[in-house]
């Protein structure tokens, strides 16, 4: 008994290692790589290595790197809430787990419909690693949402889900539908059908690096606005940043915290309402009831 509640407690601490080791590592080659710098620095994110291939070079960055160590965690935290899980249950951890597969399940319900429950791992995926990936910049790293190359891979692979659930009942309805409800307005909807990944990812990105600009602006003009009311006094007092206490700080609960768990609602939220809608369901369930009926006579 006492070796099975040893190997339970060496296999809590590996999945906290994972959640927790993966952030420490980004940690580390941010300041490994991160060049000294004077005054305010807005740019994107760091390239660690550039590998040469024969059609162009694939440059390995900050963005793909945290993205990277933000799954790593996220499957370490999975495996925490899940171990040691039982059909009687009583471990908080499985309260926790319970109560977030419940919400994304009643989530789905309510904007797609019991039919579509199966999508519930996808949008909650979605959701943690938009909001993880947005919420390390807490801890001074990147976040791969201000990059647009992150943020459009996963627009188009929701573009693909879009277009597939569409294609449920074959490609002959999926043309005919940009024909609703006039088929002079077909152009408009073969632009509108482009337009859905584009429209999400430059959403995503631009509120967040939008939010990331404006907080380095403002932290800077709190420094500048200290030296000039304090730098007659001697010493350290004349450099202290006097200004940029407690303000940087509630500006980081919107930027950081509310507007990274907002996009993240958003874009699961836009992912649910482009994905039912143009799931052709009606059709389909008339196919299945028409298929059956004919096997039954």
């Amino acid at each position: 008994m006492k070796d099975r509640t040893r190997l339970f407690a060496v296999a809590d601490w590996l999945c906290i290692l994972l959640m927790l080791l993966p952030l420490a590592a980004a940690m580390a080659l941010r300041a490994m790589f991160a060049p000294a710098a004077e005054g305010v620095v807005i740019g994107g994110a760091m390239v660690y290595l550039t590998i040469h291939m024969p059609v162009m070079d694939l440059p390995i960055s900050e963005a793909q790197v945290n993205s990277w160590m933000v799954m790593l965690s996220i499957l370490g935290l999975c495996l925490y809430l899940t171990h040691g899980i039982t059909a009687r249950g009583g471990l908080k951890r499985q309260i926790a787990a319970e109560w977030i597969v419940e919400k994304c399940e009643r989530l789905i319900h309510g904007n797609m419909g019991d039919y579509f429950l199966s999508f519930a791992p996808f949008v909650a995926a979605v959701l943690a690693l938009s909001a993880f990936s947005s919420l390390i910049s807490l801890l001074g790293l990147y976040a791969p949402t201000s990059d647009l190359n992150v943020v459009a891979g996963w627009s188009i692979l929701v573009f693909f889900m879009i277009t597939a659930a569409k294609m449920r009942c074959g490609p002959i309805v999926y043309l005919k539908s940009f024909g609703d409800p006039v088929p002079g307005i077909a152009p408009l909807n073969i632009i509108s059908e482009f337009a859905t990944p584009v429209s999400m990812a430059f959403r995503h990105y631009g509120n967040i690096m939008g939010g990331s600009v404006i907080s380095v602006l403002i932290g800077a003009a709190l420094g500048g606005l200290s030296r000039a009311v304090l730098g007659w006094l001697p010493g350290a007092l004349g450099s202290f940043p006097l200004f940029r206490i407690g303000l940087p700080a509630i500006l980081s609960i919107y930027f950081d915290v509310f507007s990274g768990v907002l996009q993240a609602y958003i874009f699961a939220m836009l992912t649910m309402l482009y994905v039912g809608g143009g799931y052709p369901l009606d059709e389909l369930l008339r196919r299945r009831a028409k298929k059956a009926l004919r096997t039954e006579m």
